[in-house]
């Protein structure tokens, strides 16, 4: 169902909420700063609430009883829709500043659900460099469904000459996973509508709580909620927001018809992450800032990539489009040896894949995340043996790193 969420301007400042005005168009950046803070003191309150329950509840469920015949409570069945789930969508979808928003089981889902807008023959551009899983699905999946993809820079190249008749999407992620591309969302976004095409932005990396596309100009946003929406490496989710109605009523459609939608305990788990969500974001990027400062200045470090760095060619695209720099960190080692050292000997760091948690967790693209897209296509993206990925926690920094250092050391 429709989701109706209110999301006209609202200002820390009380006579600019008086005044119910704001001189930008869309949704003010203002508003989604101020929902991300105010969001763990207002949206989790549980309806009907007789027992003064402080938690939104768990509806473990799978079907409905029903009033009478031609009667019912507005849920049925929990494939189609579950109170928890539809809670939390309600939040996503207004921290996104969407219409609607999708919980599914996964990012991939979300993403696999996504697909199924498109027809065999269509043509969709994409990012060159995106999350193994994603490029995965993209080569193997789709299209033997008959969609086709172009995969470029679309940071740094020109998209004209890749439009065909066909062409009917752009699929983006900003940052992108794992080399940290920044994309200008609002220029993509105004190519897009002038050649009748949707916009698709991956917002895993950066969270509404940093960056929103919808506002940008994109139709269409999507997340791997199991990284910083759920925050605490327990769960699988993942989110699609569309601020288009045409789009809703199809995906609405897809996930009735599919059953891809999240789980009433691991909506709750969910509901729970983004309670912090502001806290996380801010504790994590702030240490992601110094670590990224710090392994600048070690010589078996070659390559720092973090959109915070002034020396980073996305920094101020970001600065413009963003409210903050995330918290992941590329860099790479002076040898293949010395990256796989460093894998082996970190301690308070966590060898693993994923990203998100409020733990530090180091990843070796070559082999992990990225280990089914083919060498010469990891290659041409900067996906080297020796680069690693780094997504910052909320650890105390001074010992992230410590460990860094007697691990490169």
């Amino acid at each position: 169902m429709p989701l109706s969420i209110e999301t006209k301007c609202i200002h820390l400042d009380k006579d600019a909420i008086d005044a119910g005005t704001c001189s930008k168009e869309g949704i003010c950046p203002s508003f989604i700063n101020h929902t991300c803070h105010r969001i763990g003191c207002n949206s989790f309150k549980p309806e009907n609430n007789h027992y003064g329950a402080v938690s939104y509840p768990i509806y473990q469920t799978a079907t409905y009883a029903h009033p009478g015949v031609g009667k019912s409570t507005g849920f049925d069945y929990s494939r189609l829709q579950n109170p928890t789930r539809e809670q939390l969508e309600k939040i996503v979808c207004q921290l996104e500043g969407g219409i609607d928003a999708l919980a599914l089981s996964s990012g991939m889902a979300a993403i696999s659900l996504l697909m199924e807008l498109f027809n065999p023959g269509d043509h969709i551009i994409a990012d060159s460099d995106l999350y193994g899983g994603t490029i995965r699905l993209f080569d193997n999946v789709n299209i033997k469904n008959g969609i086709s993809f172009t995969r470029v820079n679309c940071a740094s190249e020109n998209l004209e000459p890749l439009i065909t008749s066909k062409t009917k999407a752009i699929y983006i992620e900003t940052p992108t996973n794992p080399m940290m591309n920044i994309t200008d969302i609002a220029e993509v976004a105004a190519f897009a509508k002038k050649h009748g095409l949707l916009l698709i932005v991956d917002n895993t990396f950066m969270t509404p709580y940093f960056q929103n596309p919808l506002a940008l100009g994109a139709d269409i946003v999507v997340h791997s909620g199991t990284k910083y929406l759920a925050g605490h490496n327990d769960t699988l989710a993942g989110f699609i927001v569309t601020n288009r109605t045409d789009i809703q009523e199809k995906l609405r459609f897809l996930i009735k018809t599919t059953g891809a939608g999240l789980a009433p305990f691991d909506s709750w788990l969910v509901l729970r992450g983004i309670k912090t969500l502001s806290i996380r974001m801010e504790r994590a990027q702030e240490n992601a800032s110094k670590i990224a400062q710090w392994l600048k200045t070690q010589k078996s470090v070659t390559k720092v990539i973090y959109p915070g760095l002034t020396e980073h060619p996305g920094h101020e695209t970001m600065k413009k489009q963003a409210r903050g720099f995330g918290a992941m960190i590329t860099f790479q080692t002076d040898t293949t040896e010395h990256a796989i050292s460093v894998l082996n000997k970190v301690k308070l760091i966590m060898y693993a894949e994923s990203l998100g948690g409020v733990e530090t967790l180091i990843t070796y693209p070559t082999t992990q995340t990225h280990a089914d897209v083919p060498e010469e296509i990891r290659l041409k993206n900067g996906i080297t043996p020796s680069i690693l990925r780094l997504s910052v926690g909320i650890e105390n920094a001074d010992d992230l790193i410590a460990d860094l250092e007697q691990a490169l050391n």
